[in-house]
């Protein structure tokens, strides 16, 4: 009896995500549900965290790139006191501080949080050392020395603060940003230890709360049938700020061959938002997305069809 593979099923779901789960849960327990052959998700999240998770189907994989580029808002409370090893709740204590910052003290600390700034990521992450990964290294008793990466935090401001030892934030940041190490390092800016309490991503790129469904509302199981494919959203909804280039028959058909076409050709059509020295455009044939172009040297350039 040949194995089942599954519904081919192209577009995006945007789950929010429940605490206690991985990432890779939730994928898997989507693609379940939709009976769909595949999945990926668009950024991960860690088990303690909630919130937006976009999962792609199909063809909508191939724009996952583009969404983990994507300014991501998340609020997160810092709780004061405590350093923990995987630098949330969920891990161990490992040192402590009596001291609780004033709001004065924190906000005075946060300006160097802000913009283009070098994070060290926590010592429980997927960062990769010689080919292994930091976390596996980490529970093995063999925790890595890891270099300070770039990172770019659009915004990070303190938006509450319920008590003495907890503050709540909201970032805004670019990809690869350790919340987790935003929390341990702004602690220690203000002269005590901490870590983080609570997470919650609200906004992935173009997909915000309004686009997110709880898996409790998701139907399938081996003794129902799957999910219905009505309740994704198409794979251009990802590249919604990307600008769209009109094309017609002709220029698609080349376009799909792999050729490039002259922005000659293209005249009155190209979108003013687009930066004419290697900037992105989406293909696009009538209302269908045909993929990504890149405007190079005068040429429309395929970069990666849908």
């Amino acid at each position: 009896m040949r194995k089942r593979r599954g519904r081919a099923l192209d577009g995006w779901l945007v789950v929010d995500k429940p605490a206690g789960m991985t990432s890779t849960d939730v994928v898997n327990r989507v693609r379940r549900a939709f009976a769909a052959q595949k999945a990926g998700h668009g950024g991960t999240l860690d088990p303690l965290a909630t919130g937006l998770l976009p999962v792609a189907f199909g063809a909508a994989t191939k724009t996952v790139p583009y969404v983990m580029d994507g300014t991501k808002l998340y609020r997160f409370t810092l709780r004061f006191g405590e350093a923990r090893d995987t630098d949330d709740a969920d891990g161990q204590v490992i040192a402590t501080s009596a001291v609780r910052p004033d709001d004065a003290t924190i906000r005075a600390a946060l300006p160097a949080f802000r913009g283009a700034i070098m994070q060290v990521p926590p010592v429980f992450s997927a960062v990769k050392i010689a080919g292994e990964r930091a976390y596996d290294m980490a529970r093995e008793g063999r925790a890595p020395d890891l270099p300070p990466r770039p990172a770019r935090v659009d915004r990070f401001e303190l938006i509450a603060r319920p008590d003495s030892e907890t503050a709540v934030f909201e970032v805004a940041s670019g990809k690869g940003v350790y919340m987790r190490s935003l929390a341990r390092d702004l602690a220690l800016a203000c002269g005590t230890l901490g870590h983080v309490a609570a997470l919650r991503r609200l906004c992935v790129g173009p997909f915000d709360e309004t686009m997110a469904i709880s898996l409790d509302k998701l139907a399938g199981s081996s003794d129902t049938e799957p999910a219905s494919p009505d309740l994704l959203l198409p794979v251009a909804t990802a590249l919604a700020d990307i600008p769209a280039l009109a094309l017609t028959d002709v220029e698609t058909s080349g376009l799909q061959n792999g050729q490039a076409i002259s922005l000659v050709t293209l005249m009155g059509r190209i979108p003013a938002q687009a930066d004419p020295q290697g900037g992105l455009v989406l293909a696009m044939a009538g209302k269908r997305v045909i993929g990504l172009c890149r405007l190079e040297d005068g040429w429309l350039c395929p970069e990666r069809l849908l």
